[in-house]
């Protein structure tokens, strides 16, 4: 399977000429009322072709709960998105919907098909990119954190095969996993921790941690400074990560088995800058780290480990260019003061 950037609306274009079979999901007594268990129906029942643009219009409405700002946001009308939803409830024969003039409510059955409903324009889009990527071979898309230049090993890259059709796109704090399997992007130049399966996983360098402190902070101007020296300093947390992350990224536990206090919940890089400018916690960052306000400064961390820079693809994934890829990001992304990364 080859890389290829999805363009998100022509894959919507292509996904609602779909049509699929909806799987029997049976809500178990011991499951919670958000997980279902796949069991084998005693009679196979009757096919349901759903119609994704009427999935597609479902969502819409169960996000904005609200007909009219649904319709707006699915650049149609009201009554036509009526009239989307009324023939979905009639292929499910299942109410999904309360409406009143208040707003809009899901019924249990929509609260029911929702993540499911969700689950199934995913994979529809998963489809569409997937292929589309695999009748074009020659596509890559490559996406980087801030901080991580990737420009000399795609540079070469196209030098080596004019060819191919290389694009390059920053990415947010997203899951690499999840770009990646949504096919957003084919090799992402990232940080670890996060889940590894399913991946190919090639280290590129590793990259001291500093503290990112305010220069007023008392342990502004130091040379480097020990984990020892911000114990009781609150730590910032990141919106939605996992505790893998908020393990590696807080040091804890701490060696003297101190808790760590909890900070601010931030969600991007600016919202982090501001917390810790305010004076409201410190954060472990990379060394690397660009962008700097002019009222923050780095410390370095001495007892703490590096943090490693990897290439990320799919596992399954096997192209030429994206080896290719692979192989000028080895020789040219190997951090800063390297000969091999161009700044």
């Amino acid at each position: 399977m080859t890389g290829y950037r999805s363009n998100e609306k022509s894959a919507q274009r292509n996904t609602n000429c779909v049509s699929t079979q909806l799987n029997t999901f049976i809500l178990t007594e011991s499951a919670t009322p958000s997980r279902y268990t796949r069991r084998m129906p005693e009679s196979l029942p009757d096919p349901v072709d759903l119609d994704l643009r009427l999935v597609r219009c479902f969502t819409a409405v169960a996000e904005y709960r609200h007909f009219g700002r649904a319709a707006q946001a699915q650049h149609t009308t009201q009554p036509s998105l009526s009239r989307q939803i009324r023939r979905l409830e009639h292929q499910l024969s299942a109410r999904l919907i309360d409406r009143s003039p208040q707003g809009s409510r899901l019924t249990q059955a929509g609260e029911t098909f929702l993540p499911l409903a969700k689950k199934l324009l995913r994979s529809a889009n998963q489809a569409v990119t997937a292929t589309q990527a695999a009748a074009q071979p020659s596509r890559i898309t490559i996406g980087y954190l801030s901080g991580l230049i990737v420009t000399p090993a795609v540079r070469e890259l196209r030098h080596r095969h004019p060819d191919a059709d290389v694009h390059v796109q920053h990415i947010g704090w997203d899951d690499p996993r999840t770009v990646l399997f949504e096919y957003r992007a084919d090799a992402v130049v990232t940080r670890l921790p996060f889940p590894t399966d399913g991946l190919r996983v090639t280290i590129l360098y590793d990259e001291p941690r500093s503290l990112l402190i305010p220069t007023e902070h008392r342990l502004a101007g130091k040379k480097s400074v020990t984990l020892g020296d911000i114990t009781g300093e609150p730590m910032l947390r990141v919106k939605d990560f996992a505790a893998e992350w908020h393990t590696f990224w807080r040091a804890e536990p701490r060696p003297d088995g101190r808790p760590v206090p909890d900070g601010a919940y931030v969600d991007n890089i600016e919202d982090k800058f501001e917390a810790v400018a305010s004076g409201q916690a410190v954060v472990i960052v990379p060394s690397g780290i660009g962008g700097l306000r002019p009222d923050l400064t780095l410390v370095p961390l001495e007892d703490i480990e590096p943090s490693r820079v990897v290439l990320a693809t799919r596992a399954r994934d096997h192209n030429r260019v994206l080896a290719a890829f692979t192989k000028h990001a080895q020789t040219h992304i190997t951090g800063p003061g390297s000969t091999g990364q161009a700044r």
